[in-house]
């Protein structure tokens, strides 16, 4: 068994999107090539409702497949196919455009303002980018969650995980998604597939992702010392992992709770118009003839 080295430590950024929606960004519309087959994450955690309500109107989607976790707050959701909805906290909705949707999010906050949750964008390989889309809304009560000896919890979302598997299925990416808790001062090693790229996101507490040996040169846009990676990560540090089959985590002194998450990478080529990301420019030229024609729906 090999302990994963930490290869990168990013430090989300403040980013606007939708009608005004104030979120924080880990990685997205750039080079996600180490992320790969996963393309953005945004952290759209919120205590001010004038900061969220406007939410994210209609806009289209064509290619990836978008992956909503909330955790405070409801969100609001409907589709140019009919669908529509609530996502309340806990709940997920796995939502693979495809061929092609118009989508619409509009979050809302709990009693007290309170707005939190993911949003994770998967890519689809060429020969799914235009499947028919679908969606996988799952409910709180239908995510299993694991509880260890030593008081760890593990929800899963998608994925095998100690004899445990996430109630999101065919998935081309075959991704893993784990909610993670764990204790103050416990340490855990989780295993990991070594073919799997793999992050994790902390966004409670604090901890120390412990690598197998202090690696040379780690890049960082974490606002730390040069020596961050012996450090320990809090709030809004996502820590994206080398190769290996475990990672090891310690829990600081008021526990941590992160999300771990990796995916088999595709390696294929992107082109990125936006929400829609296909392969070639073409196909990203095709989808704006679609949208100017209103063909874009199939």
């Amino acid at each position: 068994m090999s302990l994963r080295p930490i290869k990168q430590i990013i430090h989300t950024k403040p980013t606007l999107e939708g009608a005004g929606v104030k979120l924080q960004r880990a990685f997205g519309f750039g080079e996600t090539a180490e992320f790969d087959p996963f393309l953005l994450f945004d952290d759209f955690r919120n205590e001010r409702p004038e900061d969220y309500l406007a939410g994210f109107p209609w806009h289209p989607h064509r290619g990836i497949e978008t992956i909503t976790y909330v955790l405070a707050g409801t969100v609001n959701h409907g589709d140019s196919l009919g669908n529509k909805g609530t996502l309340a906290a806990g709940d997920v909705q796995w939502m693979t455009a495809g061929s092609g949707i118009m989508h619409q999010e509009m979050p809302k906050g709990d009693p007290n303002g309170r707005m939190h949750g993911f949003q994770l964008w998967a890519n689809l390989p060429s020969s799914q980018k235009m499947t028919d889309p679908r969606y996988q809304d799952i409910s709180s009560k239908e995510i299993p969650e694991i509880t260890d000896d030593d008081g760890t919890r593990i929800r899963v979302v998608c994925g095998n995980f100690w004899g445990k598997t996430g109630p999101v299925e065919g998935i081309a990416a075959d991704p893993q998604y784990l909610d993670v808790w764990m204790p103050p001062g416990k340490r855990k090693t989780l295993p990991v597939e070594t073919f799997r790229h793999t992050f994790a996101y902390v966004f409670d507490g604090s901890g120390n992702f412990r690598s197998a040996s202090a690696p040379q040169g780690v890049q960082t846009e974490f606002a730390g010392s040069a020596n961050s990676h012996q450090a320990e990560f809090g709030n809004r540090s996502m820590i994206l992992f080398d190769k290996g089959d475990e990672v090891c985590v310690q829990a600081g002194e008021k526990g941590i709770r992160f999300l771990l998450v990796s995916g088999k990478p595709l390696k294929e080529p992107i082109a990125w118009y936006g929400p829609i990301v296909m392969n070639t420019q073409e196909e990203i030229r095709q989808a704006m003839k679609d949208l100017r024609n209103n063909t874009f729906i199939k």
